[in-house]
């Protein structure tokens, strides 16, 4: 599916947050978002996946959901949000619990986890699991429902450097060929798993800068593109810094 912002802005009171910001993301485009710390990039996405209504603007989802699908547009969520007191299995069917029958949604269920390697783990509650394990129950989650959107808000940022890593590498497999938005603010995280980066300004976050990642996704992991993923991390990090610092500054204040 298309996923196109026209002259989005929200504001909370009367602080200015965000835009106008226009964007397209085509149908199995992968886009990352970056910027400096209070620039609006969660506030963005949420507005994407119409949990918070922008104060300006409007947001169309163009084409047909892949077949299946039960949602156009499906969250994964920086914390989790796992409901403590229902299993692994029991968080996964939540998004399709009463709207199909109970032999299907045991079917979606069960592969969604042997997706993303929870099928031993069913059984098991939030509080049993580390944070790894836990994020991809959020995963499960998202991806139970065929979305036509998928939308990740900051999703490894709450893990320590192993895990994310071994976790990205997961993801990557998993949304292959899906239509993403990822929103992080580890820039090596955002020329690896996107097709195309923009920078939002410091706020109101409005769109800066656009780069394209120009190397294949299977060849990422490659130590030959490794220079070249360099190169664009350094010209991001080069267009952030001074918005980034003052982030810094004020949050500290």
């Amino acid at each position: 599916m298309r996923l196109r912002a026209l002259k989005v802005a929200h504001s909370f009171g009367g602080l200015e947050a965000l835009g106008p910001i226009d964007l397209v993301v085509e149908s199995g485009e992968r886009l990352a978002v970056v910027g400096p710390s209070g620039c609006g990039k969660s506030t963005l996405l949420a507005i994407l996946g119409g949990l918070l209504r922008p104060s300006r603007g409007r947001v169309l989802l163009e084409g047909e959901p892949p077949p299946g699908s039960l949602v156009p547009v499906a969250y994964v969520f920086q914390d989790f949000a796992l409901l403590p007191w229902r299993s692994v299995a029991g968080n996964v069917a939540l998004p399709i619990e009463g709207r199909l029958p109970r032999r299907e949604v045991h079917a979606r269920v069960e592969q969604a986890l042997a997706r993303t390697g929870l099928a031993d783990f069913a059984r098991r509650y939030p509080r049993e699991l580390s944070g790894g394990m836990r994020q991809r129950v959020g995963i499960a989650r998202a991806l139970v429902v065929d979305p036509g959107v998928l939308l990740l808000d900051e999703p490894l940022s709450a893990l320590d450097a192993q895990t994310r890593e071994l976790l990205l590498e997961e993801v990557l497999a998993l949304t292959r060929g899906a239509t993403l938005v990822w929103v992080t603010h580890h820039l090596d995280e955002a020329v690896r798993v996107a097709d195309r980066v923009i920078l939002l300004s410091a706020r109101p976050g409005r769109i800066r800068a656009e780069l394209a990642v120009p190397i294949p996704l299977e060849e990422r992991e490659q130590p030959k593109a490794a220079v070249e993923l360099a190169r664009l991390k350094a010209e991001l990090w080069a267009l952030l810094r001074e918005d980034a610092r003052r982030a810094v500054v004020e949050a500290s204040t």
